[in-house]
């Protein structure tokens, strides 16, 4: 006697916890990001001609010295962190990981500091270089919204 497919995934996931929809919004938005800065990294690297910006300054900013953080292009940073960001809420969606309260915290302390860095950015073209990329703002926007998703982080109980 064989057991119905979906009676069998039930009994096998019964003590699973569903992968938290927040995560899930962290791991795209992330990929978003790492897109918006693998494009603009391209650019610096001389890969890609002019920026496709429409309304803004993006090749002011991109040659600004402000372009440039502890000696590497601020869009590899981006790569990076999106990269990192992306990994940690792709792995937070494994059923074993689901409930993980220090990933968790590792997600709330991830999007804090792109929050916090894509602020300083911004802060940096509107008072500094008083010029807009479109890109930047959009990868701000994508940051801020990682940390607003990460935050339900911190209701969530933790075990392991």
């Amino acid at each position: 006697m064989s057991v119905a497919p979906a009676a069998a995934a039930r009994s096998a996931g019964a003590g699973a916890v569903a992968a938290p929809l927040n995560r899930m919004a962290i791991a795209l938005l992330s990929l978003v990001g790492v897109f918006i800065s693998v494009y603009l990294l391209l650019h610096e690297l001389g890969v890609v001609g002019t920026l496709v910006c429409g309304a803004g300054s993006c090749e002011t900013v991109q040659a600004s010295p402000w372009a440039v953080f502890l000696g590497v292009p601020v869009p590899a940073w981006g790569v990076v962190g999106y990269g990192v960001l992306f990994a940690a809420s792709f792995v937070g969606l494994r059923p074993g990981l689901a409930g993980s309260r220090p990933l968790g915290l590792a997600l709330v302390g991830l999007g804090a500091g792109a929050f916090g860095f894509s602020a300083y950015l911004t802060g940096i073209e509107a008072f500094v270089i008083h010029a807009w990329c479109r890109w930047c703002v959009a990868s701000a926007v994508v940051a801020t919204l990682v940390f607003v998703f990460s935050l339900a982080e911190l209701r969530r109980p933790g075990s392991r």
